[in-house]
């Protein structure tokens, strides 16, 4: 066995990533990280197609291959479309990522059955059938998937209820879809804490920052980053990879009573 301590990550060239929701925020920045890296990429996106094209541009620059496909993960039939056009266009699917999501406040009070309808079928009923339709590609290429599950999946908000609940779902798919693909295809998920971007309200950064033990949000390149180890981590699968800066922990400063 060859010992790879020290070992440089292993170029994506050659290789097809889909990232669900990849028009803007997050999944763009996930997109770019792996075009980067040498992946062509397919652009997932709902209504944002002047977004999606805008991304699509920027992984050519790289000199990767590029294309946006529009469809509505709510709609399992748009799903197995899309999956289909990729295998037509690329011939190949090595890397799922599941980023697409929404974040809808909804208390006890306030949750509609619309607002639960919309939580669940976006941010766990689509990633399974992602999966899904994306298992036959995956596993001729001994593939992975990387889903996006989040710090409220684990500790539960109660402002934000059916998101909660959502996200708890993503961890347990992600168990689930490791053992059923295993061992061709490898499943894990990021969990997320507060990440911040340009343009979002300085009293979220605050309001972390006080709740970390490292002191500040996240960024986009954290996620990246993370995203681009379990893409390669060869012995890891049926994991969620927390990224919340030790927000479960708890401040890094507080006193011993």
């Amino acid at each position: 066995m060859t010992e790879n301590t020290g070992r440089q990550a292993r170029s994506l060239a050659g290789k097809v990533a889909l990232v669900t929701g990849s028009a803007k925020r997050l999944g763009r920045a996930v997109a770019l990280r792996l075009a980067e890296e040498g992946a062509d990429l397919v652009i997932h996106h709902g209504a944002s197609h002047t977004e999606a094209q805008q991304t699509a541009a920027e992984v050519e620059k790289m000199g990767r291959r590029a294309v946006a496909f529009a469809a509505d993960l709510r709609k399992v039939d748009e799903i197995r479309t899309l999956f289909v056009e990729v295998a037509k266009r690329f011939g190949r699917l090595d890397i799922l990522v599941n980023s697409a999501a929404n974040f809808l406040p909804a208390s006890i009070v306030s949750t509609t059955e619309e607002i639960w309808d919309a939580s669940l079928d976006t941010n766990l009923k689509a990633g399974f059938f992602c999966a899904q339709a994306a298992a036959p590609l995956l596993r001729r290429t001994h593939g992975a998937i990387v889903n996006f599950a989040d710090f409220g999946g684990l500790m539960g908000w109660p402002g934000y209820i059916p998101h909660s609940i959502s996200k708890a779902g993503v961890v347990m798919l992600t168990k689930v879809l490791a053992k059923a693909l295993a061992p061709e295809v490898r499943v894990n998920a990021i969990a997320p804490g507060t990440i911040t971007m340009p343009g979002d309200p300085p009293e979220w950064e605050a309001d972390f920052v006080k709740l970390a033990s490292l002191g500040r949000t996240g960024s986009p390149s954290d996620i990246a980053d993370a995203v681009s180890y379990l893409v390669q981590a060869e012995f890891m699968t049926g994991h969620t990879l927390v990224l919340d800066g030790g927000r479960s922990l708890g401040p890094a400063k507080e006193e011993f009573r």
